[in-house]
């Protein structure tokens, strides 16, 4: 009996990258689109309706209860529920994602509109600050920190659930993964592992970049403390 070895399947391999180069490069760009579309659109939807919620705070609960609906149906489950109206494909991947983003960014826009110094708003007001005028140029900007950490929070997981797209056909590097998978090629698993870690890196990367740039004032606080201590 002739016995022959079998042919090797490492985890990390350089060949697959360049002889599929192509291919990475079409499903990252897939999944770094459908992150930033999601979190963008979740942020637009998200300010109002916190704003809404802490203007009116009779409405905090449901639109927060609501919000937190989306978020606890399982993602095949939303996927599959929103295929037969809105097809097989990027539509259906981006709905559920912006559903999943909604609840982190709403209420940590909520926290952060809440936990404004009531002096700052005393002050304002006192200076004949209406309450649409307070909100826009006074408590949202106060709450930036807050809200910067919510859209962290929400692109890290939102690159995490692309993946899960691949039952509807578009889940960028998740298409990636599912072949591995199917086909037991470990370096193309391991590739698209690797590029969705280092990509929820990045994206976390730059969120808090932009926030220091949007928060200037939150880094001179802190060097008036550290050159107190």
């Amino acid at each position: 009996m002739l016995v022959t070895d079998a042919p090797p399947n490492p985890w990390f391999s350089w060949d697959y990258v360049t002889r599929n180069s192509s291919d990475i490069e079409r499903a990252l760009s897939q999944h770094v689109s459908l992150t930033l579309q999601a979190v963008v659109i979740a942020l637009v939807i998200a300010l109002p309706l916190a704003a809404v919620a802490h203007l009116r705070p009779r409405l905090a609960a449901p639109i927060v209860g609501s919000a937190g609906v989306l978020y606890t149906v399982p993602s095949l489950a939303l996927f599959a529920l929103l295929a037969p109206y809105t097809g097989i494909g990027r539509a259906t991947v981006l709905i559920g994602l912006v559903a999943y983003a909604l609840l982190v960014l709403v209420r940590n826009v909520l926290v952060g509109l809440q936990g404004v110094d009531p002096a700052v708003t005393d002050a304002a007001r006192g200076m004949g600050y209406g309450r649409v005028r307070m909100l826009l140029q006074v408590e949202l900007p106060q709450a930036l920190p807050s809200i910067v950490a919510g859209v962290r929070v929400a692109t890290v997981t939102t690159v995490a659930l692309v993946t899960v797209g691949v039952v509807v056909g578009y889940g960028g590097l998740g298409q990636l993964m599912f072949r591995g998978f199917r086909s037991d090629y470990h370096a193309e698993i391991m590739t698209a592992t690797v590029l969705c870690l280092v990509l929820a890196l990045v994206g976390d990367v730059l969120v808090v970049f932009v926030g220091r740039l949007m928060t200037p004032w939150s880094r001179s606080t802190r060097m008036l403390a550290d050159s107190a201590a």
